[in-house]
């Protein structure tokens, strides 16, 4: 499976024998997301499969995990109190490490700041048994995509951008870190079936257009909810124009339209970059059980898009959210109309979704040509390798050095920026202005906790041009750039290897295996520590229906898990519950004032911090409730922003639609999370009523609770709301918590 694990093995006669159980049993051809899900299946003689109904029990390969969600997740892992992990494990240190300078300060800055941090992570997975890369190692899914992912894996990750592993054809999972302790302790992980959406890849890539601007255009198509509940399966003779690495950074932003995961078939583009990163032996094992590791002629998908690859144009998406595309040519005409700045303060790439050998080709191909011409870049410029692998080998081969003498800083290998850890000194908060990067989400306020930045997502090699040019009016494919010598020019577009002509440069050794003997190993957690907390279980459901909640927060609009639960400088709480719930809702919009992080207490009638009077109305034994409108928690997998409200006293969450991860990470923390019979019904209640929820006692899958909404004047009106618990997750709400029923079953 990895050269890290040599007793672990890849079992793709499991899989055949699964696949083959399965396609009789269905009697039809099978996507590819279908053979590598349902090859993964507990019991796939038995299993009740229907797309988009049927909740399926399965076996997980491996699991990974990242530094920010890791803290929590082995927090959990320690309550359970198992004494090792069931199945291939990994922590990835890459979340902590704030932009600020430079790559070898901010690291070792962030090596003291996070010291303490670090021990607990790097000494719990040596004592259940999990692999630990240190902090400098890199992103966590460009090593995963070098090292762990391979065609027919079924992975789960605690980060949402885990579909990354797509690109070498795995079924890989943002999950929250509750999943993954039930993966870890060997427990069937439950998912509900996914629905497939097939995209058809036509005519092949060339000149300015990307694999970028394939998921720039699909998200515009489907928007950031349109994948919710699907597989995205990519198929089509326009597949093989795109590289292993082109193909991750597709899957990777599929996170972006809600989708549960995103992959690719394999095929010798894959077999090429398995090779040279020395795993020419699964490359080979995979060939001969290729026709497992593609779709089936004929196979259904429950919606189709085709796109043609010759007629695809550069895309840019933004600004505030990833679905707003536009072609390049066209973005200045657009901004200038709706009054977004033009010029071009920073631009950034790098980040989990382009950081590869190809990108950091492109980009400094585009580079020489400026250089060239005595030109470096307008805006501030920086770059992020994703792993120490890609730092070091494009080091050797002379591509950092160009993207240097552009004017560019070469950040540590880590996420930075692109998750907000980035100590931005060029505008103050509140200063209107664009910046332009190759990474995945641009939500208010993600990058910089600057709410007026237009945060625009493209390709690395426009990211390139455009911070060259300095404003988004500039389009590379027909405009001319002026050189020292008053020449004008016009770029050319960008041409580089997909790999290394040589080998790649490991760079410096980071991984620590856990010891075959962990039995003299300890794991503290100092009960002063303000960065770590063991935890203490949720109460039990009292068995009664929840009666007079009240409403903490009556969300407006767009609520993402950085509006619930913000990153940036809370990451150092991650693994601290009390502390990191003072963020609890912090830069969410109440319908009520239209302000962020305002809301009122019903009892003093005075208007505060969402998380001050969360914390009164729990102290005064209030249990209390949020309404949210659509698509609520779209964005990261972060399961802090179902611990909080758990944590704080709330009961239920109740909106028009959820996104898919952290629905389910509600219900493993014991909350309600409940939809609207009819949508309409969310204009029905206002923030200053109370609400009693209905049918708990007769709480069963598929049938709805009753809400009584009682209005100050005393009136009330009755409500239905629906929600998609099966009888696994109804016994998580009895038991207090999906841990906790894992307790229970363990006694």
């Amino acid at each position: 499976m990895s050269h890290f694990e040599p007793n672990e093995y890849i079992h793709y006669d499991l899989l055949e024998k699964n696949i083959n159980i399965v396609r009789k049993r269905l009697n039809r051809p099978l996507t590819l997301s279908e053979k590598i899900v349902y090859g993964h299946l507990d019991d796939p003689a038995s299993q009740e499969i229907e797309r988009g109904k049927s909740y399926l029990r399965l076996r997980p390969d491996r699991v990974a995990m990242q530094d920010a969600t890791a803290q929590m997740a082995m927090l959990q892992f320690i309550s359970s109190g198992l004494s090792k992990v069931a199945v291939p494990s990994t922590i990835h240190c890459d979340h902590l490490i704030e932009a600020q300078v430079g790559g070898e300060k901010d690291l070792r800055r962030a090596k003291d700041i996070n010291q303490e941090v670090y021990n607990f992570l790097a000494t719990a997975g040596a004592k259940y048994g999990v692999g630990f890369w240190k902090p400098g190692s890199g992103i966590i899914h460009q090593i995963i995509l070098e090292n762990y992912a391979y065609p027919g894996v079924l992975l789960i990750g605690t980060d949402s951008h885990t579909p990354n592993g797509g690109g070498l054809g795995g079924i890989c999972i943002g999950v929250g870190g509750a999943d993954a302790v039930d993966v870890m302790a060997g427990i069937p992980w439950e998912l509900k079936c996914p629905k497939v959406i097939g995209v058809k890849l036509t005519g092949s890539l060339s000149g300015w257009s990307s694999p970028k601007d394939v998921i720039l255009k699909v998200a515009g198509i489907l928007t950031v909810k349109g994948g919710t509940g699907a597989i995205v399966e990519y198929h089509g003779p326009g597949v093989d124009s795109i590289s292993c690495t082109g193909m991750a950074t597709i899957c990777n932003m599929g996170a972006e339209i809600g989708a549960t995961t995103s992959v690719f078939p394999y095929n010798h583009r894959m077999k090429k970059y398995l090779s040279k990163t020395g795993r020419e032996d699964i490359a080979n094992l995979a060939d001969e059980f290729k026709d497992h590791l593609v779709p089936d002629p004929g196979c259904h998908y429950d919606q189709l898009i085709e796109i043609n690859l010759s007629e695809l144009k550069p895309h840019i998406n933004g600004p505030f959210t990833p679905d707003l595309a536009h072609p390049v040519a066209e973005v200045g005409k657009v901004a200038e109309k709706e009054g977004w700045p033009l010029d071009i303060r920073v631009g950034l790439i790098g980040s989990c979704t382009n950081s590869s050998y190809e990108d950091m080709g492109r980009s400094a191909a585009v580079a020489k040509q400026a250089l060239a011409h005595g030109l470096k870049c307008k805006s501030q410029f920086t770059i992020t390798p994703g792993s120490e692998q890609i730092r070091a080998t494009i080091e050797r081969d002379g591509y950092a050095q160009i993207l240097r003498d552009l004017g560019g800083i070469v950040l540590a290998n880590a996420c930075g920026p692109c998750i907000g850890q980035w100590d931005r000194k060029d505008i103050k908060k509140g200063e209107k202005n664009t910046i332009v990067t190759s990474y995945n989400r641009n939500f208010t306020g993600r990058n910089d906790a600057n709410p007026e930045t237009h945060a625009f997502v493209t390709s690395p090699e426009i990211v390139t041009a455009l911070a060259i040019a300095g404003t988004l009016k500039f389009n590379p494919e027909t405009d001319y750039l002026t050189g020292t010598d008053g020449k004008k020019f016009r770029l050319e577009a960008p041409d580089a290897d997909e790999l290394p002509k040589g080998e790649f440069d490991p760079g410096q050794d980071t991984y620590q295996h856990p010891p075959k003997d962990s039995s003299g190993q300890h794991v503290d957690v100092s009960p002063t520590s303000q960065r770590l907390q063991l935890l203490e279980p949720f109460d039990k459901w009292d068995g009664k229906d929840l009666e007079d909640l009240q409403i903490l927060i009556k969300v407006k609009g767009k609520c993402t898990t950085d509006h619930i639960s913000a990153a940036g400088p809370w990451l150092k709480f991650r693994g601290h519950l009390d502390n990191i719930s003072n963020n609890l809702l912090i830069g969410a919009i109440n319908i009520e004032n239209g302000k962020a992080n305002s809301v009122r207490n019903a009892v003093t009638q005075e208007f505060g911090p969402v998380p001050d009077t969360a914390r009164y109305y729990k102290k005064h034994g209030i249990r209390w409730v949020v309404i949210g409108d659509e698509n609520y928690g779209e964005g990261s997998s972060r399961e802090h922003a179902a611990l909080e409200p758990r944590h704080l006293g709330g009961r239920a969450i109740i909106t028009k639609s959820f996104a898919r991860i952290h629905e389910t990470n509600l219900k493993k923390q014991g909350l309600l999370p409940l939809t609207f019979a009819d949508p309409a019904d969310y204009n029905k209640i206002h923030p200053v009523d109370k609400l009693t929820i209905q049918g708990l006692k007769d709480f069963t899958p598929g049938k709805p609770l009753k809400c009584i909404i009682k209005h100050p004047n005393g009136t009330q009106e009755t409500i239905l709301l629906n929600h998609t618990f099966n009888e696994t997750q109804i016994e998580w709400f009895r038991a207090g918590s999906a841990l906790n029923r894992m307790k229970e079953l363990q006694q």
